[in-house]
């Protein structure tokens, strides 16, 4: 039975897998340049990022590696995690009173090499947020470090007034298309 190598240190993904019952053996860090490239589209990038974070990883013939990225997209913009608090409060602004997409990428490597690969959306509308409403989210810290700036399953899930698709996508990881992808590698799944 293979083993699962997640690459990705992000304990949010630990969590949701944890919701489907899935401990990986080994945890390992990809390391790769995240930059978008010009003219990159969101869900060519959250794909290609999820591929080259699953391929950058070593893998032992007997081991599954499962790697994902997701990032926030309005139109055609990504917004990746914020730089710094200004650039924070722009993106929450942005964001305010009108819907945008929250792109995955989802690779897994199977024991044969070959990497399968899954591009999932889902469609988020936030309220109309005050200015005080955004200056108490920022000051939260909760959204720093992720991207488009808000964690859906802290009090940014307040904001919410419409989601269609995956919630767990929003999260980090949409659970349903990963576990397909695992199966097909061979990890058993109850």
């Amino acid at each position: 039975m293979p083993a699962l190598v997640l690459a990705s240190t992000s304990p949010r993904r630990r969590e949701l897998l944890a919701r489907i019952g899935i401990v990986p053996a080994r945890i390992a860090a990809p390391e790769i340049d995240e930059t978008p490239l010009k003219g990159e589209l969101p869900q060519a990038y959250v794909v290609r990022l999820a591929r080259a974070k699953a391929l950058a990883v070593e893998r032992a013939p007997d081991e599954v590696v499962l790697a994902g990225d997701t990032t926030v997209a309005v139109g055609r913009r990504i917004l990746e995690k914020p730089a710094d608090e200004a650039d924070w409060r722009r993106m929450i602004g942005l964001l305010s009173g009108r819907r945008h997409r929250v792109w995955s990428g989802v690779c897994v490597v199977g024991a044969d090499g070959r990497p399968r690969v899954r591009a999932v959306d889902t469609i988020v509308a936030f309220k109309p947020l005050s200015p005080a409403e955004i200056d108490a989210y920022v000051a939260s810290g909760e959204g720093m470090g992720k991207a488009g700036g808000y964690a859906i399953q802290g009090r940014a899930e307040a904001f919410v007034r419409f989601l269609s698709g995956s919630h767990s996508n929003v999260v980090g990881l949409p659970l349903f298309e990963t576990r397909s992808l695992l199966t097909s590698a061979g990890i058993p799944l109850g």
